[in-house]
């Protein structure tokens, strides 16, 4: 998650005096306005609890009324600040950091806690309407699906709750994954927009797992949902006779030989992302990105018009990292040389092993930048259990059981942060592999509109093949 304070308010008093609020945003959107009292409360909480060594520089106390230079330079500091605690692992993920961030967010938006409604959405688009409190934190709501659906609290660690925004045309775009420090019914409605929507997905990437969800109805329903929604949407690449056997199989009720059917397809289990801007393999390139099998997959449209697609080993990339920048918006378009309004450039750039002795940073320019980089970071997390010989289920286990329920004490153990590094100046985390593969691009038939980058037309009648061994 990328954390930014872009400005200030100036706002009035109980007692008609003004103070400077500071708007934190995630994500390049307003989550909480605070002031520095109550970040320095935050500060002396987490020094107390972690100590002076562990806890970043917070910006010092002035004596007197601060001038506009003073104002924006204690915002630069506390945006450093608030990036710096949220990188670190054990700041990042501590319920004291998490639950000042759902307090801030519920008093900013102004909702009292009560009992609501909440509707969350499976991947058909059928509606689970749950009773939750507006104070009710991401695990909480997760569990009131679980509970309404009957689905057993051993499999309740395998799926995740997405904020999605689904068009018009019934495309959809993953905006993130719902995390520890959000109210999900706050979040939603916060945005008064009612493409956005919470959707219920599984949240693992090796489809070995499958088989433990499966064995349960409930999970089998929700993983076939799923996989026919992503083939529905293209995501998942069907040709006329698999079209055929699939169908039948539906025709059937055989849910289990489908899924099992479709695991065999190309992309499955992947997540696309909306066509967006690559340096690869030259500045200016359209792409459709899409993450799944411990990969980045590239569709790339050349500025010859010639499509091309390549595939980015997560156990070859030596690292990655999220950078952001504002760009002066005139007349709702980007211009970089005029002052006023801005919107937020998010890049993920990642450093990659192209051959022997040979690295190489490639970027992609996208709204999505953090969602791939969460992408990327539980792609490593499964593999580095993996390869540790540890079991997925015993983590996702530990992560579902260790989350805060509401009579819980206000400590609990939390899975690590997820990899994000928005500050550039930021030394990136280093994730590489001891077994690495090469990356290629291969030219793609042009035929059936495969010109056009649309998100519409990837999943032509033209096959595609994989490039590049597995690494683990």
């Amino acid at each position: 998650m990328h954390f930014s304070i872009p400005e200030t308010e100036v706002c009035s008093g109980e007692n008609g005096s003004t103070y400077v609020a500071y708007n934190i945003h995630v994500n390049g959107v307003l989550h909480c306005r605070v002031r520095y009292s109550q970040l320095l409360g935050l500060h002396e909480q987490l020094k107390k609890e972690y100590g002076n060594n562990v806890v970043p520089a917070f910006p010092p106390k002035k004596l007197f009324t601060l001038t506009p230079a003073e104002v924006e330079q204690r915002r630069e500091q506390l945006e450093k600040y608030m990036q710096a605690v949220r990188q670190d692992p054990m700041l990042g993920a501590s319920e004291t950091f998490n639950s000042f961030l759902r307090k801030a967010q519920q008093e900013t938006q102004q909702i009292p806690t009560e009992e609501v409604h909440l509707d969350i959405y499976l991947s058909n688009r059928q509606k689970v309407k749950v009773n939750i409190l507006t104070s009710d934190q991401t695990e909480d709501v997760l569990e009131a699906v679980a509970s309404k659906l009957d689905l057993p609290d051993d499999l309740v660690g395998y799926f995740s709750l997405f904020l999605i925004r689904e068009g018009k045309d019934g495309g959809c775009t993953f905006v993130r994954k719902m995390q520890e420090f959000e109210l999900p019914f706050v979040s939603v409605t916060s945005l008064r927009n009612p493409e956005y929507r919470i959707v219920l997905r599984k949240s693992y990437w090796d489809s070995a797992y499958d088989n433990d969800v499966m064995d349960n109805r409930v999970g089998l329903n929700l993983l076939y949902a799923q996989t026919v929604s992503d083939i529905e949407r293209g995501w998942i690449l069907v040709n006329k006779e698999q079209h055929r056997q699939l169908k039948s199989l539906q025709e059937k009720g055989s849910k289990k030989e489908f899924i099992r059917l479709a695991q065999t397809l190309k992309y499955f289990g992947y997540i696309k992302f909306d066509p967006c801007i690559t340096d690869f393999p030259e500045k200016g390139c359209h792409v459709i990105v899409s993450a799944g099998n411990n990969e980045l997959n590239f569709h790339v449209k050349l500025p010859n018009d010639q499509i091309k697609e390549g595939s980015f080993k997560v156990t070859r990339m030596r690292c990655w990292r999220v950078t952001s920048s504002q760009v002066p918006v005139v007349n709702g378009t980007a211009n970089s040389g005029t002052s006023g309004k801005s919107d937020i450039k998010l890049e993920l750039a990642f450093e990659y092993l192209m051959s022997k002795d040979r690295l190489q940073w490639v970027t992609v320019t996208s709204p999505q930048a953090i969602m791939m980089s969460i992408c990327l970071q539980s792609m490593v997390d499964e593999l580095m259990v993996k390869k540790s010989g540890g079991s997925i289920k015993k983590m996702l286990k530990k992560r579902h059981n260790g989350s805060l329920r509401r009579s819980d004490s206000q400590q609990a153990v939390k899975s690590p942060p997820l990899l994000d590094s928005p500050d550039s100046n930021r030394e990136p985390v280093v994730k590489l592999s001891s077994k690495l593969t090469s990356v290629t691009l291969r030219g793609i038939s042009t035929s059936n509109s495969a010109n056009d980058i649309s998100g519409n037309n990837i999943h032509g009648n033209y096959a595609f093949e994989g490039i590049g061994d597995d690494d683990l």
